[in-house]
């Protein structure tokens, strides 16, 4: 370990160097920050890393014990300090300490009896899952069931987090309650949202019939036991591990609906992939680390050039829930101000992430991008293989749009008509998946997972705890049991304006 003051100081020092003046000074560039891994194409050369850049902040990440944080994390040892907990994600793909791994694959093998038993219509004739979750417990979900199962003719599946009743009664509308599946997923099983909007589908159940509701439940939780006093069948409660945080645990039974819309095999696929990451991210060399270089970059743009958000656009259809999905992981793991031994943190932590779907994008919010005063580091994500079957000049035209705005951001072009020019020297990466695949979304996903633990590891901060979402529910439970008292004018009035 080392001084990291001094290893920033040293980042600081190297010259900047505009990004075309990169390629022509490091012939070797594209070898160096372009790299297939698990099927996909990480291509980082549109960025300002040098190599002496590249060198500065592998001295980082030996200042702050990289390494070692990396391996707390895969030996399944204590990395959430504030909470007290280890992070076991990996375990779920395979890769942690051994007892952790088997108890994973305990209640993955529990998972897949319980879909065995679905498939086979032990529950009914079940036509329609109804995933009822928030945050964590549905962004993952969701992701994977709209990236993969647009041409799976298995089971309707919709998931539901937000409390607002128009969510919900749209899918009332589509669903028969007697072939309905209502999966509740929470991993305290007390979570306000989730619970309402659980007791309002059960009632809609009743109401239309269903003698007995409870028996088309499945629970999600690490909270068991509450889930058996809300009235789930204990064979019908899929547990998993209170060291997987939510935003984390798309991977444990969390994922079952994606299991069971998907298929298992698909499912497993997607662990796969995720593995293979898990195996490059823990053994490959600092300058080959694919989500250490990805955190390189964010803390560069971040912390050094003052970038404030980071925009990631999806050029295929199916990725467009990537960019909020990545909102979640970013921001809630990394949006801290204190380090993780609660010290002021000194520098930036996490950019704002947003972004949208390609080319829509274009024609909305790439003029500030390209013209704009803010500089905004840039993400595209895309696939070789079209997801479509007509004719490939459409797949041709989203794919040459990607590559092209990348260039563009790079070159700029000079006009004497100063409203006509672009400066250029903005900053892009580009992620080309061969394909849109179970194996390699899962690789994906596992990629940014640890690009985010590397970026809190060399920022010093605990991205597995996350307090700043407690303080607004807890005056919304003020609101609802003391009503007006105590608040300031501004939420007095409009409380009483919308409850009299």
């Amino acid at each position: 370990m080392g001084d990291s003051a001094a290893a920033w100081a040293k980042i600081r020092a190297v010259a900047a160097t505009p990004l075309v003046t990169l390629f022509d000074q490091e012939p070797d560039r594209l070898s160096r920050l372009a790299f297939d891994e698990a099927g996909i194409r990480f291509d980082y050369s549109k960025t300002h890393l040098s190599a002496e850049l590249i060198d500065a902040y592998v001295a980082l990440a030996e200042a702050q014990d990289f390494a070692g944080k990396r391996e707390a994390l895969f030996a399944g040892k204590l990395v959430n300090n504030t909470e007290g907990r280890a992070a076991e994600h990996p375990a779920e793909r395979g890769q942690g300490a051994p007892e952790s791994v088997a108890r994973a694959k305990g209640f993955h093998a529990r998972m897949r009896a319980l879909i065995d038993a679905i498939e086979a219509e032990a529950l009914g004739p079940i036509r329609h899952v109804l995933h009822i979750g928030i945050g964590g417990s549905a962004l993952g979900p969701d992701l994977l069931m709209d990236a993969l199962g647009r041409d799976v003719d298995r089971y309707e599946v919709a998931i539901v987090s937000n409390v607002d009743g128009e969510a919900l009664e749209q899918v009332f509308l589509r669903f028969d309650p007697a072939a309905t599946l209502l999966v509740i997923a929470s991993k305290t099983f007390t979570t306000t949202e989730t619970m309402l909007n659980a007791r309002s589908a059960i009632a809609w159940m009743t109401e239309n019939g269903v003698e007995d509701p409870y028996a088309q439940v499945v629970a999600l939780t690490a909270a068991p036991e509450k889930a058996i006093e809300w009235g789930v069948d204990e064979t019908r409660v899929l547990p998993f591990a209170e060291s997987v945080g939510g935003r984390y645990s798309l991977w444990s039974s969390i994922g079952f609906p994606a299991a069971l819309g998907l298929g298992w095999e698909a499912f497993e696929t997607m662990l796969e992939g995720a593995a293979a990451m898990d195996r490059h991210f823990r053994l490959t060399e600092p300058a080959r680390n694919l989500p250490l270089l990805g955190a390189f970059v964010d803390l560069h743009y971040a912390v050094v050039k003052g970038a404030e958000t980071r925009a990631v656009f999806a050029y295929d259809e199916r990725l467009r829930l990537l960019p909020f999905y990545l909102q979640q992981l970013e921001m809630e793991s990394n949006g801290k101000r204190v380090t993780a031994d609660g010290q002021p943190l000194e520098i930036p932590s996490a950019p704002i992430t947003w972004g949208g779907v390609g080319t829509d994008a274009q024609h909305a919010v790439f003029q500030l991008l390209h013209q704009g005063t803010h500089l905004v580091p840039v993400e595209f994500i895309a696939a070789v293989e079209a997801g479509d079957t007509l004719d490939e000049a459409h797949h041709r035209a989203l794919l040459i749009n990607c590559f092209a705005q990348g260039a563009a951001l790079m070159a700029g072009k000079a006009n004497e008509d100063p409203a006509r020019a672009y400066p250029g020297d903005r900053p892009s990466t580009t992620i080309l998946l061969d394909r849109v695949d179970p194996a390699r979304l899962g690789a994906l996903i596992a990629y940014y997972e640890h690009r985010t633990f590397a970026n809190a590891a060399l920022l010093g901060i605990n991205p597995f705890d996350q307090f700043g979402v407690e303080l607004g529910k807890a005056i919304a439970r003020s609101i609802e049991s003391e009503g007006t008292g105590g608040f300031d004018p501004s939420t007095q009035v409009l409380i009483e304006r919308a409850f009299g």
